[in-house]
């Protein structure tokens, strides 16, 4: 529950409000437009309440490069169907590379013990003009689909930014991935080149993916080239068709030149989890994205030109966008490949103080697991050059924040953010302007309009509802892959509240004005007509030393009663016995209320998770509900898919108490 009296963990000084980003655009809103706002808060209210002119100053005050003028900033703020800025073309890569210089790397690159790299911006472009010339002599051209079957590794970036040179859409998938998970995801695009990797490493073991391969080309008919980037040093191809990175990489006089698109072109397409069904192909525009992009690492993250932006993730989060996405600023980008705890918990903190990293992020899961050890960065390792440390991928509780204080670095920015897939960035995150709240996420984005909804559809103040967006925002998607009616798009964000975003998130807008996030609405807990957030109980439960994970549901059963069950996964040597439930309803109780204590503790090897990090609280709810998994999860798309089996046995077990 929250805090009626929150600790201020971190105050912005003078020096930092002084250099920001964020203050630089409030001081030539006030010069160029005669705007002048007397704090954050009135900026973001004029932001969201002047669409068309917040979103046309950032094409202003960022001198978007632009091939042709736009015609019009915004057709109707009705959702969907918002269009922007038509009839200006443009290219996202092109303005990567108007940051270019040869004052400090573009790409800095390590992986599991072995020593950092480091790219030049001249590099870089050299290898993506090489490698655009090469899309483009065999037969790519603009809107054609380019996949990646391949790791967060220097290359990655390269065959991004030349796919989207050229016009290209991008889309790609982390090597982990399940081959059916892969073919569900890229079948739907219909690709013309593939770039994979002939294996990977992870925690210490070498995974070679030569026949995933095989399979994937068998798989994607429409693949005209397979390009491999030999990762684990195998340099014998799998066939004649396949061309080495090498090779394309030897043309050294090819010039980058940049297709100019409209800004609603297709830039990439992302992926949902795919847990519950084909995962829904979220297509993004190369518009929409440069200004969000732009908007939220200059504002919100106050990236600067000559800093080191880090966050751990694979290729197959939308964070490894993001993390490209920082290039725009004039950034160094640190990039990282391997387990994230390999050989200790200590490697990325380690990370930290090798590579000069300015801005570190990572996942609340990570910081949870950090907390339950003993690694203390703050006096293990140098992190002097460290400003910032971003959240994301759950909420990060009360605890996360007092850790990272006490055990990272006490004058440290932590900045927990929520956004999405969905959006390709955060709706709610940081700000240099204002003070940190422990277990709360600064503020709500410019531009996004953000409120918590009751279920009559009223926003609601300082109480726990619906996250709802009531503007249209240039990166919220221009379509789904073969949804041409849009029926999944408007089912997946309209269904609820008609012209309405409603994201799934359940949230709560403080009398402070900032955002406490507690989970996904459809996982909502709900006990005697008091509903809350999984992560609620999660804070509670991570109190518990030998606890390792956990995951709690509430499903209504026979006579309108409710059964709550909390699984947990145990530390190694550890066992859940009569006293340990004793001490998890002591905590749950006191940190949440009586009502809230689970039904039943129940002892698994393991947690669901999905590719991407997330807990997979509603395909579980849904299989105890007795719905098919089949129907409601899909395997391939999960970190480790033989976490689910327990659950399906304890569901069938308890079918006849269930259901």
């Amino acid at each position: 529950m929250e805090n009626t009296s929150p600790i201020i963990r971190w105050q912005p000084d003078e020096a930092l409000q002084r250099r920001s980003g964020l203050a630089a655009y409030i001081t030539w809103l006030a010069q160029k437009k005669a705007l002048v706002f007397e704090d954050y808060h009135q900026l973001w209210k004029w932001s969201t309440s002047h669409t068309v002119d917040f979103w046309e100053s950032l094409w202003e005050y960022f001198e978007i490069t632009a091939h042709s003028p736009y015609e019009m900033v915004l057709n109707s703020e009705e959702m969907p169907g918002a269009k922007w800025f038509s009839g200006a073309t443009l290219n996202y890569a092109e303005h990567i590379f108007r940051k270019a210089n040869e004052t400090h790397p573009a790409i800095i690159f390590a992986a599991e013990n072995t020593r950092i790299n480091e790219m030049s911006w001249q590099e870089l472009k050299k290898k993506t003009a090489a490698l655009a010339d090469y899309l483009k002599k065999s037969g790519v051209k603009k809107g054609d689909c380019i996949v990646g079957f391949i790791p967060n590794i220097p290359e990655a970036t390269i065959a991004f930014l030349a796919a989207i040179s050229i016009g290209a859409i991008w889309s790609c998938c982390s090597p982990d991935f399940g081959t059916g998970s892969v073919l569900d995801r890229f079948g739907q695009i219909q690709p013309k080149v593939l770039f994979t990797v002939d294996g990977y490493h992870y925690n210490g073991k070498a995974f070679d993916k030569t026949e995933a391969i095989k399979k994937l080309q068998a798989g994607l008919p429409t693949l005209e080239k397979t390009i491999v980037i030999p990762y684990l040093e195998t340099d014998k191809p799998l066939s004649a068709e396949e061309v080495f990175w090498g090779e394309v990489m030897k043309n050294t006089t090819a010039y980058l030149s940049f297709e100019a698109v409209p800004f609603e072109h297709p830039i990439w397409v992302l992926y949902s989890s795919g847990t519950t069904g084909m995962p829904k192909a979220i297509t993004h525009s190369h518009g929409g994205v440069l200004l969000e992009h732009l908007k939220y690492l200059t504002f919100h993250n106050d990236c600067r030109a000559g800093e080191r932006f880090f966050w751990y993730t694979t290729t197959g989060w939308m964070m490894w966008n993001f993390l490209n996405a920082a290039l725009l600023t004039g950034a160094s980008i640190v990039l990282y490949d391997g387990s994230p705890a390999y050989p200790y918990i200590n490697q990325l903190w380690k990370l930290i103080e090798a590579s000069k990293i300015n801005h570190f992020g990572t996942s609340a899961g990570f910081i949870i697991a950090c907390m339950k050890t003993s690694v203390s960065p703050a006096t293990d390792y140098d992190l002097s050059s460290l400003r910032s440390i971003g959240s994301t991928g759950s909420p990060l509780p009360p605890e996360g924040f007092e850790w990272i204080y006490q055990h990272v670095k006490s004058t440290i920015w932590l900045m927990s953010m929520s956004g999405g897939t969905d959006v390709c960035s955060a709706f709610v995150g940081g700000n240099p302007l204002l003070p940190v709240y422990e277990g709360e996420i600064q503020c709500r984005a410019l531009g996004c309009a953000m409120d918590a909804f009751d279920s009559a559809g009223k926003p609601l103040d300082d109480e726990v509802g619906e996250m709802v967006i009531s503007k249209p925002m240039p990166s919220m998607p221009v379509f789904f892959w073969n949804d041409p009616e849009m029926k999944r798009y408007k089912e997946s964000y309209f269904k609820m509240y008609e012209g309405l975003w409603r994201h799934g998130d359940w949230i709560k807008i403080t009398k402070r004005k900032t955002v406490i996030i507690y989970g996904r609405s459809d996982a909502t807990l709900n006990r005697g007509g008091v509903r809350i957030g999984t992560s609620e109980i999660y804070r509670a439960v991570d109190q518990i030393e030998a606890v390792a994970d956990s995951m709690v549901t509430c499903i209504e059963i026979k006579g309108g009663a409710y059964y709550m069950p909390l699984f947990v996964k145990m530390k190694e040597a550890k066992t859940l016995d009569n006293l340990l439930i004793s001490e998890l309803k002591k905590v749950i109780r006191e940190t949440c209320s009586p009502r809230h204590v689970p039904d039943e503790f129940i002892a698994v090897a393991d947690i669901p998770y999905t590719m991407s990090g997330k807990k997979m609280e509603t395909p579980i709810k849904k299989i105890l509900m007795g719905h098919s998994p089949e129907k409601v999860l899909n395997k391939d798309s999960m970190k480790d898919p033989k976490a689910v089996e327990f659950f399906i046995s304890f569901a069938a077990e308890m079918k006849d108490k269930l259901n």
